[in-house]
């Protein structure tokens, strides 16, 4: 007899096979449907008048020098988009319930950064068709809307970033769906935990994989995988520049912290393995193994005294 077999027979609310005493939905059911790409909507428009990023109409970002250093009113630009992502990202996180697509999630992150005055960063760019990042379970980064719901136990993960007044402003989070197993409560919990880790070691004068240590410390206390592929970056002007922000410790990250440089923090935390494969869209990144990921994010400035968090609403 198949323990397989006999799983799938099993309704929502029977005691799950695997012995637990949980019950099914709260143990395997998830695991047992990896998540499959939805169908997508029409690109939202954005207005007239709203100034836009050099790759808005082109896709192509291209590849130019800014100084990590940033001047005095580059950094309160970056000030104000960043409180404007994160205003975006306390909206959005509000609406999420089971019943939603992220679909409508992405109509909501574009009808707020456009009431704010700014672009949605991510759409257009190298072609990503829309204005937000829902990373769903088993997904690490870079997912894209579509009309799928959310359902009762999922985890979900939301990247905004706004292009307002020349520069980006760019922050996540990872939200429970309703009631959720507590293995994928705790991977949310520690996550965060391993971003403000990666925030305390921000420090002049010290090499950026000081904040990757920090994190795969944290991680790896409680058995958990940092992700490799994917890092944080600096962000001002440009949406991607440099510094390159490893998250796990990476000797060869020598790059010396100093004042005035903005850049993200966004660990990216497994159940498992921390190989990902990607979907056939070139966009969305899934655990390896279909095991759970969990992420946060927050925009930075180096100060004298060590991190500023830019991406906090009032």
């Amino acid at each position: 007899m198949s323990v397989g077999v006999t799983s799938i027979s099993l309704k929502s609310n029977d005691a799950c096979w695997c012995g637990s005493g949980r019950k099914y939905k709260r143990c395997h059911k998830q695991s047992q449907a990896p998540l499959r790409p939805g169908r997508l909507s029409p690109t939202r428009p954005v207005p007239e008048g709203i100034t836009r990023p050099d790759y808005a109409d082109t896709g192509d970002p291209g590849d130019w020098e800014e100084p990590m250093i940033r001047p005095p009113e580059v950094i309160e630009a970056v000030r104000r988009a960043s409180r404007a992502a994160a205003e975006v990202l306390a909206v959005v996180g509000a609406a999420v319930r089971p019943g939603i697509t992220t679909d409508a999630l992405d109509a909501l992150a574009h009808a707020e950064c456009i009431a704010r005055g700014g672009y949605p960063s991510p759409l257009n760019y190298n072609g990503f068709p829309k204005s937000l990042c829902t990373s769903v379970n088993e997904v690490i980064c870079h997912g894209i809307p579509d009309d799928r719901a959310l359902v009762d136990g999922d985890i979900v993960n939301l990247d905004v970033t706004i292009f307002l007044d020349g520069v980006h402003g760019d922050t996540n989070a990872t939200f429970l769906v309703g009631e959720v197993d507590e293995e994928s409560r705790r991977l949310v919990a520690v996550t965060h935990e391993c971003l403000l880790d990666g925030i305390a070691a921000v420090r002049p004068g010290r090499p950026i994989s000081d904040i990757g240590a920090a994190i795969e410390a944290r991680a790896h206390a409680g058995g958990y995988g940092v992700v490799r592929s994917f890092v944080g970056h600096g962000v001002a002007r440009r949406f991607h520049g440099p510094p390159q922000v490893p998250h796990h410790f990476d000797p060869s990250a020598t790059t010396i912290m100093r004042p005035g440089m903005t850049f993200t923090v966004e660990p990216m935390i497994t159940l498992g393995t921390w190989r990902h494969l990607m979907w056939d869209d070139g966009w969305t990144a899934v655990t390896a193994d279909k095991r759970r990921t969990a992420q946060f994010e927050h925009t930075l400035l180096v100060a004298d005294s060590g991190a500023e968090i830019l991406t906090l609403a009032d």
